[in-house]
């Protein structure tokens, strides 16, 4: 879930509390793995918000997105130009539909929060669903470019520069600064906020302990937004197609690990140089 609002506290976690928020991670992840298995034509946001839960709660967790005021359900599911916060529907996903699914759990009140995106292919429309597939690639590529930043990183506001350096590079799309990654912990939201995008300051030091959320939103036109009526669902103002990938990433004395990954993070870092390591 992209940050909203954020409760500040220590921003780095001692060696026992980075272990216990591998549970959490993991059952993050089992959630998003079992929606991707699940997303077709045909299903319904519901019916993938109702399989998320089951995974988190299979795993002994709970979906921290429920302790969130006023918001019910396990997931976001932001279809087409409905970029954040979007509440799940019983309205079919159709051919040509891409999808935002964001999800967290907490497990012995500590929190993952990761996202992916999915593109429904419109075989009537290939030039279509390629685009939808390119836009979900840049910003799947651009964030793993931001957590191989951090594995080297001085200071987090460096990851910005990777993650809308790759998409500058790679497209023209657009890099949302409204909405940004973000610290977790003891809650989703946390200090420090991660942006995609250069800014002035250096931001906080890298260095053992920090847990932050990586989470490029990218849009396929501008990157202005308007708030819908039910004050959650968050939707593009010019109507275009937007993309979120997320992951929960801790540092510790020894590397990062993507908590919210089963294998930390080494399909998407190693062909960029980067080994995850286990934290101990």
């Amino acid at each position: 879930m992209a940050r909203r609002g954020i409760l500040r506290r220590s921003i780095y976690k001692s060696p026992a509390q980075l272990r216990l928020m591998v549970v959490p991670g993991l059952a993050t992840g089992a959630a998003l793995a079992a929606m991707r298995d699940a997303v077709r034509a045909g299903i319904t946001p519901l019916e993938l918000d109702a399989i998320a839960e089951d995974a988190i709660r299979s795993r002994g967790g709970a979906p921290n997105f429920m302790l969130e005021p006023g918001y019910r359900h396990t997931i976001c599911a932001n279809v087409n130009e409905h970029v954040v916060h979007g509440i799940p529907t019983d309205r079919p996903l159709e051919p040509g539909d891409i999808v935002a699914l964001d999800a967290g759990a907490v497990v012995q009140g500590w929190n993952g929060d990761a996202a992916i995106t999915a593109v429904i292919p419109d075989p009537a429309r290939p030039e279509h669903t390629a685009a939808l597939e390119k836009l979900s690639e840049v910003t799947e590529a651009a964030m793993w470019r931001g957590i191989a930043r951090l594995a080297s990183a001085a200071h987090l506001n460096e990851v910005g520069e990777a993650v809308s350096g790759y998409v500058r590079s790679h497209s023209d799309f657009g890099v949302l600064e409204d909405y940004i990654g973000h610290g977790i912990g003891r809650s989703m939201h946390e200090d420090p906020p991660v942006f995609n995008v250069p800014v002035k300051r250096r931001g906080p030091e890298v260095k053992p302990g920090l847990v932050v959320a990586i989470e490029p939103i990218i849009s396929a036109g501008g990157i202005d937004t308007v708030v819908e009526d039910d004050d959650w669902t968050v939707t593009m103002a010019d109507g275009s197609m937007s993309a979120q990938w997320e992951h929960t990433v801790a540092v510790h004395d020894r590397g990062i690990w993507v908590l919210t990954a089963e294998d930390g993070g080494a399909s998407g870092l190693v062909p960029l140089g980067i080994t995850p390591v286990p934290i101990p």
